[in-house]
């Protein structure tokens, strides 16, 4: 059950009111996610713009889905989780790839080796290798695909933990969206 209601562009008030009503004009609806980040429109913000900013990234889409799906196994979102799986299943990424992802891995050794460069930014930054980037800038890895890894990782603490606090999970009448609504 949720532990903080939903918001509207009525209900909201100051930025949030002003960010709510933007997005019901030009999406018509919003997700049960950023409706609850509403209450603090600091977070609703910063949201948006890193959404934003990694919709830039680098990273092809099959792969930074496949990192969202095993930061998410570990942080423990399933409504995070549902919503990289659907996905990464639209995108194509056949369901063993989608199971090597959940156990943090993948059959193909570069997707692997930056999988685990997520987790390990994830779980223990600071065990990160000079050798391991030099491997990904072997496996064809931009330093900018590298550093956009980043990105990824805190997209998804930020939406995961977010949802976590706010008791939002799948089946509970809620709904997962894209941009306007993980």
């Amino acid at each position: 059950m949720p532990r903080l209601p939903r918001l509207t562009p009525d209900t909201a008030v100051g930025a949030s009111r002003d960010l709510l009503a933007d997005l019901v004009s030009r999406h018509g609806q919003i997700g049960d996610m950023v409706s609850t980040m509403a209450h603090s429109p600091a977070v609703l913000g910063g949201y948006f713009q890193l959404s934003r900013a990694m919709g830039r990234a680098k990273l092809d889409r099959k792969i930074s889905e496949r990192l969202s799906i095993a930061v998410q196994a570990l942080q423990g979102c399933e409504l995070c989780l549902d919503a990289h799986v659907s996905a990464a299943r639209a995108l194509g990424v056949d369901e063993e790839e989608i199971e090597r992802a959940h156990a943090g891995t993948s059959a193909d050794p570069a997707i692997a080796a930056i999988i685990t460069l997520a987790l390990q930014i994830y779980r223990e930054p600071t065990s990160i290798t000079d050798e391991q980037v030099i491997a990904l800038r072997a496996h064809g890895y931009s330093d900018r695909a590298v550093a956009d890894v980043v990105g990824v990782v805190a997209l998804n603490i930020l939406t995961g933990a977010f949802n976590l606090l706010a008791g939002l999970t799948p089946g509970a009448g809620l709904t997962a969206g894209s941009d306007t609504g993980a």
